[in-house]
């Protein structure tokens, strides 16, 4: 089928197109054509499928992998008065669509580098997280793996915790045993760091490890990172991110941390997530009518956040670091179900913009390089636990 045919035979075009993506995402399989037709309809040009032009495979590669790309996406582009789709994702799928019925990208590539939400009904980019960098720093291959149970949520097209939860307890189930081992071998009290993405079953993880310990008898609390970010207003004044030192009241962190680790009693900053402000100001002083979090002493300290150990004066006091990690499209499942059908948390395309965006950056920024300086990465989509040949040493002589 040739591009000028796009025009003249649009039913055509998406009877093909139908086809193609039955490949690129089983999911497509539950739906009838009128139904596909029904999310391609936002996608179409105005002028047409002959009226988009293809980059090369080269080109997009180069565009997808590049910060600024993802830096100039829109969260909230107002169109006809409402938030709408930013254009850079609808021109990226425009042309994967029309690149995959006219043959000019395969679907190899394309597979090998997008993935399709059929909810988003847009094509996003792949994070490759196990790179080469981060299979060395686990001694080349993972500790164990186990059945990738999380498979047979291709054909979803959203996922709710229970049965995330089911496919996961094999790894779940290890991960405990060892984190348990490495605990007792390194000595208590201990800060033990769990990073993860939104959805990733970080939170839940974290809450299970802390029953389970308390069951043994071990007095556990935790930390909450954001509970240390200065005042919104002030770090977008100051035009920094959540990600760095610049934007926590730091020294209060790190004494905090090492007060704790002495076995004694905190009294952290209170951050209100609802009008961005801190319990303290830029001095570290406690704001008049103010009142911090007090934490007492307990044998395990979970640390929870983004970037719990990426401040290098920081990461030195963490007994033991975690990333526990979702690919991307099954976590867009869960934050499907979660987020929009139960919590009706986000505008709908403001939900869709903001994961396109950030599913790339927060990995460039956060979980790669946390992968690289770990002791242990709970892979759950490859069903998957990695340690970095010091832990393999602790585990197996334990």
């Amino acid at each position: 089928m040739t591009q000028k045919d796009l025009f003249i035979q649009p039913d055509v075009f998406s009877e093909e197109l139908f086809e193609k993506m039955k490949v690129i995402n089983v999911g497509i399989s539950t739906l009838e054509l009128y139904e596909f037709r029904y999310g391609l309809k936002e996608m179409v040009p105005k002028h047409g499928w002959n009226s988009v032009i293809l980059d090369t495979p080269e080109s997009i590669e180069t565009r997808v992998n590049s910060r600024e790309y993802f830096d100039d996406i829109q969260i909230k582009p107002l169109k006809n008065g409402k938030v709408g789709l930013d254009d850079p994702i609808i021109n990226l799928t425009r042309m994967l669509f029309v690149g995959l019925v006219t043959g000019k990208y395969s679907l190899e590539w394309v597979d090998n580098h997008f993935y399709f939400d059929i909810r988003c009904f847009f094509f996003l980019h792949r994070t490759q997280y196990f790179t080469k960098k981060v299979q060395a720093h686990f001694g080349g291959k993972p500790y164990r793996q186990f059945e990738k149970k999380q498979q047979k949520f291709e054909k979803l097209h959203d996922l709710g915790y229970q049965a995330f939860r089911e496919a996961n307890s094999d790894l779940d189930g290890l991960f405990f045993e060892c984190a348990e081992k490495l605990i007792t071998a390194r000595g208590m009290p201990i800060l033990f760091a769990i990073a993860g993405q939104t959805a990733a079953g970080k939170t839940e993880i974290v809450d299970r490890l802390r029953e389970e310990f308390e069951q043994r008898g071990l007095k556990v609390t935790s930390i909450e990172l954001d509970n240390f970010l200065t005042d919104r207003d002030q770090r977008e004044e100051r035009g920094i991110h959540s990600e760095g030192k610049e934007a926590l009241h730091y020294e209060l962190l790190r004494s905090c941390l090492e007060e704790i680790t002495r076995g004694k009693r905190i009294a952290i900053p209170r951050y209100d997530f609802i009008d961005g402000t801190s319990s303290h100001d830029l001095e570290e002083r406690l704001k008049p009518g103010r009142a911090p979090v007090v934490i007492d002493p307990s044998e395990i300290i979970f640390i929870e956040g983004n970037f719990p150990f990426l401040i290098d004066e920081i990461a030195p006091l963490i007994g033991v670091k975690v990333v526990y990690l979702t690919d991307d499209p099954i976590r867009l499942k869960r934050k499907w179900k979660r987020d929009m059908d139960y919590r009706k948390k986000y505008d709908l395309n403001y939900f869709r913009n903001r994961y396109f965006k950030d599913q790339f950056i927060m990995a460039q920024v956060a979980y790669l390089p946390q992968l690289e300086i770990c002791d242990l990465a709970v892979d759950t989509t490859g069903a998957a636990l990695w340690v970095t040949p010091e832990v393999k040493e602790i585990l197996d002589r334990n």
